[in-house]
């Protein structure tokens, strides 16, 4: 297996890549190319660690790419343009199968321009959307779409819904995955127009293509642990995944605070600390890697754009996961 990464995307690139992807191979099987500048990748590698980038592992691989798409970009035009960027030079080793898996925390529209544009839809897809882990009370939620369609019809939430199925029962095995549709109210009648729609298509076509619809699911209920997926717009979902980080980082700090605050609570924090830390792992997304371009025809991952090295280990680990659990494969048998 191989894995191709874009050393040269997000707000940290590419120190925070190339670390992250050098702590990621020893626990990885796959062979891990960096696509980017080579002089500024092999300059990096040796600066950090005293040693060549082959001196590290035989599995670690450089390919040249001498251009980057910046965040600014305009998504189309870049990748139709910066034919030598390493996201547009990762995209087609993907496509001419010279990879299994494609990692980027690159401009997010031109990611979702290049896998519809190089790497294609899965017959029968309107439109792949961005299928986002985040952890839950005792299990996680899986949220679609979390940032790549602002615009969506109905008919993209029911094949949201239908995706997120297949995905979490082919990679989670979760035989029948409960998929609720994020709302204001539990109540069919709640939500705006396109809400209510989706609602409406949802509970008539459900039963037909396998989903177990479980209706309306409020904000203050995503996490309860009895929802394993919900569907709602990129713009939406967007709002919902990075209110949720922002939530979950206030209450890991102000927690830490309260606990720090003097030497009282600090003898009284001690007892307390395992339970502290482990809380703390389980809201910390990071842990739980990037997201799944779910509908495209091969794995493409999109990390977050301020991830750091941590972040791109774990993303770097799950898309190794990805591809052993073949559900792209399986998403287009299903479709087909």
């Amino acid at each position: 297996m191989r894995i191709i990464l874009d050393a040269m995307g997000g707000d940290n690139a590419p120190d925070a890549n190339i670390r992250g992807a050098i702590k990621s191979i020893k626990k990885i099987k796959a062979e891990l190319i960096l696509v980017g500048k080579e002089d500024v990748i092999r300059s990096k590698v040796k600066e950090f660690y005293g040693k060549t980038i082959e001196e590290i592992s035989d599995r670690l691989k450089i390919h040249n790419a001498t251009d980057t798409i910046e965040m600014e970009d305009q998504p189309t035009v870049a990748i139709k343009h910066k034919k030598d960027s390493s996201m547009v030079v990762g995209f087609n080793m993907l496509k001419h199968e010279e990879g299994d898996v494609f990692i980027s925390a690159g401009n997010s529209g031109a990611l979702l321009a290049g896998a519809t544009l190089l790497v294609g839809r899965i017959k029968g897809i309107d439109r792949p959307a961005l299928g986002g882990i985040l952890p839950a009370y005792k299990s996680q939620l899986l949220l679609m779409d979390c940032g790549s369609n602002t615009n969506c019809k109905p008919i993209n939430l029911l094949q949201f819904a239908q995706m997120s199925t297949i995905y979490l029962k082919n990679t989670f095995g979760i035989e029948r995955p409960t998929i609720g549709l994020l709302n204001i109210g539990t109540e069919e009648t709640k939500g705006n127009e396109l809400v209510r729609e989706s609602y409406q298509l949802l509970k008539e076509r459900s039963e037909e293509l396998g989903i177990n619809f479980v209706g309306n699911v409020e904000g203050r209920d995503a996490f309860s642990g009895k929802i394993d997926a919900i569907v709602t717009d990129g713009f939406t979902g967007n709002v919902f995944l990075k209110t949720t980080e922002g939530l979950g980082k206030f209450v890991k700090k102000s927690l830490k605070e309260s606990l720090f605050k003097n030497l009282i609570s600090k003898i009284s924090a001690i007892p307390a600390l395992p339970a502290m830390n482990r809380f703390s792992k389980v809201m910390d997304y990071k842990s739980y890697g990037g997201a799944l371009f779910l509908g495209v025809k091969k794995p493409v991952v999109k990390a977050h754009g301020s991830s750091d090295e941590r972040l791109f280990e774990y993303t770097i680990i799950q898309a190794e996961k990805f591809v052993e659990n073949k559900a792209v494969d399986k998403m287009i048998e299903a479709f087909n």
